[in-house]
């Protein structure tokens, strides 16, 4: 890949603001208590009731214990109340908050959607540094950001602060996370740019974070910069695997339309490397011939995985079928039928309805092999 002079982090920041698809979710109408009570007094007073029962040790001078406050919080029925409550513990002496607490904080406040107190408890930590934290609470902070708020660039703000805010370097998993909401969000652009920045943040790239590369080049329609990325692997002292290859070959059959053949090589370079491919990796070659309107040899294929052990699905089938039907390939449809059966696959009405409409045209009776014969299976 061309190596690039790393980005300022805020440049990447602004442009995941300015152009993220990601939508935070709209705020969930807050009902007044007034109105719930008025509405449901018995169900207000329930609430109440147990979240009082929960917190009552607060009020006392006893030591708590670091369990004792995580069951408090555990307790909450109300995920709303969980601010005040965290309030009213932040005030006594004993207040000494570890990585289960926040944990068991932070969830309950993206149960309730809470996401803008979540960022006030990240900023409080920051200023804090009393409690040592791990990859997997910011892990799990970051997944927050990413997949229930919709907040990309706090996930990636995350990500970048850990070393130097929090005092903890990411792991590759947390790395991995990031270029992966990313990707999913569509902002291929910037992915580049956050990989490059992996040595700064102490990351060793493995075989996901390239194959998510590779995920993002070929949903963006850049095959050759995707194909670029195979010699990375080398690079980084990694081996390119099965998801690798199907990546590529999806990219190829799908968004490359017409570009089977070199699917088709790809899958022979696949096995040379040694690297077996899966019934994901034919399936995708099978896709994008019968896609492709390339029916006999989606015929010759579908034969081959078969020889090979391994089954086509039956959209596969389907696919075939319309396409024996609408090329008049009608003497192959004994064998389509007769390899559904065997996998315990039954045509739906459509296809019955699409087979018999062409066979009449021709006056083709299905090499003497009865429908029912076929359907149920019968010396076949």
């Amino acid at each position: 890949m061309i190596s690039r002079p790393f980005p300022s982090k805020k440049s990447v920041f602004n442009y995941v603001l300015a152009h993220s698809r990601a939508t935070i979710p709209n705020p969930i109408p807050k009902i007044l208590p007034c109105s719930l009570s008025a509405a449901f007094p018995s169900f207000s007073s329930s609430i109440s009731s147990q979240n009082s029962d929960s917190t009552y040790k607060l009020t006392h001078k006893d030591w708590l214990s670091p369990n004792e406050v995580i069951k408090i919080f555990e307790n909450l029925r109300d995920p709303n109340s969980i601010i005040s409550v965290w309030n009213q513990y932040s005030k006594r002496k004993d207040y000494k908050p570890n990585e289960a607490l926040y944990t068991q904080v932070i969830n309950k406040l993206a149960q309730a959607k809470n996401f803008d107190a979540i960022e006030d408890i990240m900023r409080k930590i920051k200023l804090d540094k009393s409690c040592r934290l791990s990859n997997d609470f910011f892990h799990n902070v970051i997944k927050i950001y990413g997949q229930l708020a919709g907040r990309i660039k706090k996930a990636m703000e995350t990500l970048f602060d850990m070393p130097k805010g929090y005092n903890c370097w990411p792991n590759v998993k947390s790395f991995n996370l990031v270029l992966n909401l990313l990707v999913s969000a569509k902002v291929f652009e910037v992915v580049h740019e956050v990989y490059l920045q992996a040595p700064m943040l102490g990351i060793e790239i493995d075989v996901c974070s390239l194959n998510i590369l590779i995920k993002g080049l070929c949903e963006n329609g850049d095959l050759e910069a995707a194909f670029n990325v195979l010699d990375e692997f080398p690079k980084q002292r990694c081996e390119p695997n099965v998801r690798t290859f199907s990546t590529l070959m999806h990219g190829l059959c799908e968004t490359g339309k017409g570009k089977v053949v070199e699917g088709l090589e790809l899958l022979e370079r696949m096995k040379f490397k040694g690297c077996e491919p899966n019934a994901g990796s034919y399936q995708e070659i099978l896709y994008g011939l019968l896609d492709a309107e390339k029916y006999v040899e989606g015929k010759e294929f579908m034969v081959r995985m078969i020889g090979e052990g391994v089954d086509p699905s039956f959209v596969s089938y389907k696919k075939l079928i319309h396409g024996i039907c609408k090329e008049r390939l009608l003497r192959d449809l004994d064998w389509v039928l007769k390899q559904m059966a065997r996998q315990g696959f039954v045509p739906k009405m459509g296809m019955w309805v699409e087979m018999v409409q062409s066979v009449v045209s021709v006056s083709y009776s299905f090499n003497h092999v009865s429908v029912s014969k076929i359907v149920n299976c019968e010396n076949i």
